[in-house]
């Protein structure tokens, strides 16, 4: 059977505290959405988010997209970079003009959302993305396209992703020391929604909780949109290093435990079971482990009890961010753990006990050619940011003149919008 003809490439590469990414798909003539090629590697010169040392940075960036293009057999010379730190903030700008009951053409969608430039205020911070979520007619949310029908008043809600200017410039200054064009930055919470959330989920209500390695973000959807996140300093790497310290043991073996053995829920034979600190054929080096017997094993009980400790100190961060962001009952109740952190067994059932509420892992889609071992939560945001590339979402300072500088308004501030709109479009 002959290959499907590929009509269009995405390259993306979601720069983690952890592993750097990348992925090359495309969409066939048929629609659909192919991975060509992935790959991934230990992360370098990035700490909790942030650029830490550039040219490790470059090379671990270079490296990750080549495993990608070697994978795929062809190469990408732009991409799309997925940042979880830089502190991220979501907000939500809302504008109203009047229409005067008539039907709603094309030019009064363009006049609206250039006049939604206006309200947004970044505070000196850069606006990755501002996107119209929905619109409203006369007050009444919910409308998708309100092209041909007819209002008084016709508002949009427009969801804006703030971050701090000088390390977004070092993500991308980066990726194009790697020889690579930079198309766009997703926050990670827009691209793992993508990924992880479906349409129905995102307008009943979900939190959505990313558990990278030094950074979590929790994010909240209502009514199909994005209302707010917040970033929480602590991640999967802190409950790594919390094992390093209790047992004096290196962080690669920190890490081995919690993967292969580690557990969020504590058993009754965990104290009855000894686990090896070293891996198969390291068994005679090293130092024996704090708490370890003769043979450098040491108790699970142990390890639970220390991952635990961790996976609880989160938790309450992240009960107080949901708390902080508004979501309750009428709210919704799914919570959706996503990241490399949520590959710990046994999480979901704590996080659901310590939240409250019904808690589901969201993994990477199964999109046709991605590799098995990349459909696993740690790779959700990577598989969203092409899955956003492809959705090509309206950006509002791509629409009609160029994009202002925002201006805050007094009184009659939306009155004056709409007129400078009206000039600048004409």
């Amino acid at each position: 059977m002959a290959s499907p003809r590929i009509s269009r490439v995405f390259g993306a590469v979601n720069m983690g505290s952890f592993r750097i990414s990348a992925m090359i798909a495309g969409i066939s003539d048929t629609g659909e959405m192919i991975v060509l090629g992935s790959g991934h590697r230990a992360s370098q010169g990035i700490k909790r988010g942030y650029v830490t040392d550039m040219t490790a940075a470059t090379y671990a960036v270079r490296d990750a997209i080549e495993r990608a293009e070697r994978m795929a057999n062809t190469s990408v010379s732009s991409v799309w970079i997925g940042c979880s730190g830089a502190g991220l903030a979501s907000q939500v700008a809302q504008v109203e003009v009047d229409i005067g009951g008539r039907r709603i053409e094309q030019d009064d969608i363009d006049h609206l959302l250039i006049a939604g430039r206006d309200v947004i205020q970044p505070d000196g911070r850069m606006v990755l993305h501002a996107q119209p979520a929905h619109y409203t007619l006369d007050g009444a949310h919910g409308v998708a396209n309100p092209k041909g029908l007819h209002a008084e008043r016709l508002g949009v809600d427009i969801h804006v992703m703030l971050a701090d200017g000088a390390p977004i410039r070092n993500l991308t200054e980066a990726v194009q020391n790697a020889h690579l064009e930079v198309e766009g930055l997703v926050g990670s919470p827009i691209a793992a929604g993508h990924a992880c959330l479906s349409p129905e989920e995102r307008d009943l209500g979900v939190a959505l909780v990313e558990m990278g390695a030094d950074v979590t973000n929790v994010s909240v959807y209502f009514s199909g949109m994005l209302l707010g996140m917040a970033a929480i300093p602590i991640g999967s790497g802190d409950v790594t290093d919390a094992i390093a310290s209790c047992f004096g043991i290196r962080r690669f073996q920190a890490e081995r435990l919690k993967c292969v053995n580690g557990s969020a829920i504590a058993s009754p034979t965990d104290h009855r079971e000894m686990i090896p600190v070293n891996a198969p054929g390291e068994e005679a080096t090293g130092p024996l482990a704090r708490h370890a017997d003769d043979k450098n094993r040491i108790p699970r009980a142990e390890l639970v009890s220390v991952i635990t400790t961790q996976v609880g100190r989160l938790m309450e961060e992240v009960s107080k961010a949901l708390k902080g962001l508004g979501f309750n009952s009428q709210r919704g109740q799914q919570v959706v753990l996503t990241g490399g952190g949520a590959e710990l067994v046994g999480l979901a059932d704590y996080a659901q006990s310590a939240l409250g509420k019904p808690v589901r892992i969201g993994k990477a889609p199964q999109l046709t050619g991605l590799a098995e071992t990349h459909l696993k939560p740690g790779f959700a945001t990577l598989a969203g940011l092409v899955l956003y590339a492809a959705a090509d979402p309206v950006d509002i300072r791509s629409i009609g003149p160029s994009y202002q500088p925002t201006l805050r308004y007094g009184g009659f501030g939306l009155a004056n919008r709409v007129i400078r709109a009206v000039k600048e479009y004409f």
